[in-house]
């Protein structure tokens, strides 16, 4: 009698992120739509250092691959990768073009930054995801797999503050004003003090702030924390003063309490997805949202007006 082994192929998805950190967590409810819809299969993502370390925990997740930004190389990655049964794209880039031609896969997908627009960025990845499989998929939560690790547990609840904005200057709140409120919280919260590496010498003129005003229940850790650190941290805060940055989105993944503070950039489009505890503060200026890097009026009020006595009002909401 003969016997026969039937083998099952696992349908391959390869899924280009978007590269900042902020834009990749707003893509994880229609990565999780894709994911849902083809509930088998195995995914490799491929992106920026930042991306994937936000990535690599994911369940589906058999491999992750840094993408070296140089033309030249992609050639070599994409016959590395080998072939697909599907690649998304979550970006619009002729880079990311050139690499969707290059790509060995049957169906290929791409998000047009220019067709899904005057929307929350996450209803616009959504949206993207939807009309590439014809499918009517809900924007879910975000959604991001972390490791648990252990983090140094003090008497009081957890105020994060983040100064940064890798996107420019335009987005970032004055260190000074953040050292106000810190200090201001400081008998109800141990604070934490959150950066990159670009962002060590704002970070530091607010610890030097805490210094001069007698607080001393702070961490510094700007700089100083992988992106999966950085995840775990934020997931066990119990208040996040944050300006519009990769962080925010991180903090509304997991529902953490947060006043988020927005100047040049569009509020309607980035502030927080489906986080209840989510306050903004921001000053409604005529030349509101300018979307620029850097204060093209050289004023810079959009931040400027707003004052820690804003915040601080903001913080009360939540008691």
């Amino acid at each position: 009698m003969c016997t026969y082994t039937v083998q099952f192929t696992v349908m391959q998805i390869l899924i280009e992120l978007p590269t900042w950190l902020g834009d990749c967590v707003m893509a994880t409810p229609a990565i999780e739509n894709i994911v849902n819809f083809h509930n088998e299969a195995e995914i490799t993502f491929i992106e920026s250092l930042v991306s994937i370390e936000a990535m690599k925990n994911h369940p589906k997740a058999v491999k992750t691959v840094v993408l070296d930004k140089k033309y030249t190389s992609l050639y070599k990655i994409s016959r590395d990768l080998g072939n697909f049964d599907a690649f998304f794209s979550f970006q619009s880039s002729i880079r990311s073009k050139f690499l969707k031609f290059l790509i060995s896969a049957k169906n290929k997908y791409q998000f047009d930054k220019n067709k899904y627009i005057n929307c929350h960025q996450v209803k616009k990845y959504n949206d993207f995801v939807n009309d590439s499989l014809n499918i009517d998929s809900n924007s879910g939560r975000l959604k991001l797999y972390k490791q648990n690790q252990s983090s140094d547990v003090g008497q009081k609840p957890i105020l994060g503050i983040n100064p940064g904005a890798s996107y420019g200057s335009a987005k970032r709140w004055y260190p000074e004003e953040f050292a106000k409120v810190a200090s201001e919280l400081s008998s109800q919260y141990d604070i934490v003090i959150f950066g990159g590496p670009g962002e060590k010498d704002i970070a530091m003129d607010i610890e030097k702030s805490l210094i001069e005003k007698g607080v001393s229940n702070y961490q510094n850790l700007a700089g100083n924390t992988t992106i999966p650190e950085l995840i775990n941290h934020i997931s066990k805060l119990d208040l996040f003063i944050t300006g519009d940055s990769g962080p925010m989105h991180v903090a509304a993944a997991f529902n953490i309490p947060t006043v988020a503070i927005f100047g040049p950039t569009k509020d309607d489009e980035t502030s927080q997805w489906m986080n209840e505890k989510s306050i903004i503060v921001k000053k409604n200026l005529d030349c509101q949202p300018c979307m620029k890097r850097t204060c093209p009026l050289q004023h810079h009020n959009c931040m400027n007006l707003i004052k820690a006595v804003d915040v601080l009002s903001a913080v009360k909401t939540f008691n």
